[in-house]
């Protein structure tokens, strides 16, 4: 990450029999319905329709990433700044030879892989692409990280850590033989540190043409501090969704990521207007007492006591930060990647968290629907993303803006899985498409906790 500027789950039911032993998958960030069964409902006001299964998802799961191949990166990338004065930096022989290497573990994995030139202080600079064959070319996820360190240090977590989980990231792609219904683009930038130098360079450098064909950029800089923290990009709500979703089904909280705004290689592609995406565990800002206890690690530290020091060596690492943000990568490009768009319609979506009380009062959250004419289809699609510890304690109904209910949900003392992750269709074709539409959800049960994580109705 480049110099900073002065800017600052419940516990499970330990006495009841789980009796359902599959999970619901995870969310997918807006653009699919869910993965676990789930009632379709076609209810009326009084009689609701009794259930029948649902659609399923169409992703492929994304595999584990094995953190003992990104830890082989990182002491390869050590070795390297130590045979090159002690650092990988912008104009350093450690650079290019960090470049050199991952260029060639991804040229044996069979990715398209090309070096991009340019200039920054009077020394020349490279930029490292690499495309996996197939895909869509009209619609590109790219997932990237900068590869120089600071001219100080190693830079084994500023920013080894992201550059050797994309790089992994990658090669599972190819050991997976995928075929993503999107095409596949790795990026590892030159001269971060300088100012995001190599991917803006490469920004600027795209045809508009070709710009528009990047579906969403993901970016991944410092993902192993020693003291982590578990930050998410907020820039996009879908993509913001994809992670959230993943650290919420690891029963891992996380938080909006501030500290790096405007200060990473994401930046250069927000600012032409491409949608972006990340993670971060925290760099020369002190862990407060909150997050200690909600993360572990110690309050009063930094989340990385060796940012942009010479102390950043393979030392300067926290391996589960770095095994769930390496598998976290491979979540999202399986996820958006390989997964269908969103059926044809318009969607309205609130992502903000909703408390579910314990054994309380129903909440709502609200949609509104404005600017259309008629009523609602007969098959309004609903997505509703619940995070629950024990879904077969929830009631959910979907209230149109006259206040008529469509049950989507009973509670079932057999329902014994975690979370509501699921797409309901319901008859709504009485009711007037415009006005507050609202997710209601009640906890019947005690000894559970949970929250409306997103929903949104699709018409």
């Amino acid at each position: 990450m480049k110099l900073s500027v002065p800017l600052p789950r419940g516990p499970r039911r330990p006495q009841r029999p789980r009796l359902v032993l599959a999970t619901a998958a995870t969310a997918l960030a807006g653009l699919l319905a869910a993965a676990s069964p789930a009632a379709t409902a076609a209810a009326t006001p009084t009689a609701p329709a009794s259930a029948t299964s649902a659609a399923t998802t169409t992703t492929a799961a994304a595999p584990d990433i094995p953190l003992a191949n990104v830890k082989a990166h990182l002491s390869q990338f050590q070795s390297i700044a130590q045979a090159n004065g002690g650092n990988r930096a912008h104009g350093r022989p450690g650079y290019r030879a960090s470049l050199d290497y991952v260029k060639a573990k991804l040229d044996a994995a069979g990715y398209t892989t090309s070096i991009q030139q340019f200039t920054s202080g009077g020394t020349t600079g490279y930029n490292l692409i690499a495309d996996w064959p197939g895909g869509d070319p009209n619609q590109v996820l790219m997932a990237g990280a900068h590869l120089d360190s600071v001219s100080s240090g190693a830079g084994i977590n500023d920013n080894g850590s992201g550059s050797a989980a994309v790089l992994e990231t990658a090669l599972a792609v190819s050991r997976a033989q995928l075929n993503p219904t999107k095409h596949l683009r790795f990026g590892w930038w030159g001269a971060e540190e300088l100012g995001l130098v190599g991917s803006r360079y490469y920004v600027n450098n795209l045809p508009a043409a070709e710009r528009s064909k990047v579906s969403a950029y993901l970016n991944f800089d410092m993902i192993g501090s020693p003291n982590p923290g578990y930050f998410v990009y907020d820039d996009d709500v879908e993509l913001e969704k994809v992670f959230k979703d993943h650290f919420a089904g690891l029963g891992v909280a996380t938080e909006i990521e501030t500290e790096g705004d405007g200060r990473s290689d994401h930046a250069s592609f927000k600012n032409v207007g491409i949608r972006v995406g990340g993670l971060f565990t925290g760099a020369g800002r002190t862990k407060t007492a909150a997050q200690a206890q909600k993360w572990g690690g110690t309050a009063g530290q930094a989340f990385d006591r060796c940012y942009h020091s010479s102390c950043d060596t393979t030392a300067n690492i926290n391996d589960t930060a770095l095994d769930r943000n390496s598998d976290a990568i491979a979540h999202a490009v399986w996820t958006l990647g390989t997964g269908t768009s969103v059926p044809p319609g318009d969607s309205y979506e609130n992502a903000a968290d909703v408390a579910v009380p314990d054994n309380g009062a129903a909440v709502t959250s609200t949609v509104t629907v404005s600017g259309r004419t008629g009523n609602a289809p007969p098959a309004l699609s609903v997505g509703v993303d619940i995070r629950h510890t024990w879904r077969g304690d929830l009631v959910v109904d979907l209230l149109a803006p006259d206040g008529t209910a469509y049950r989507l949900k009973n509670s079932s003392s057999n329902d014994s899985a975690d979370n509501v992750i699921a797409t309901y269709t319901v008859n709504a074709s009485s009711e007037p498409a415009n006005g507050d539409w609202k997710l209601r959800v009640q906890d019947v049960g005690p000894q559970d906790t949970g929250y409306i994580n997103s929903w949104k109705l699709t018409f």
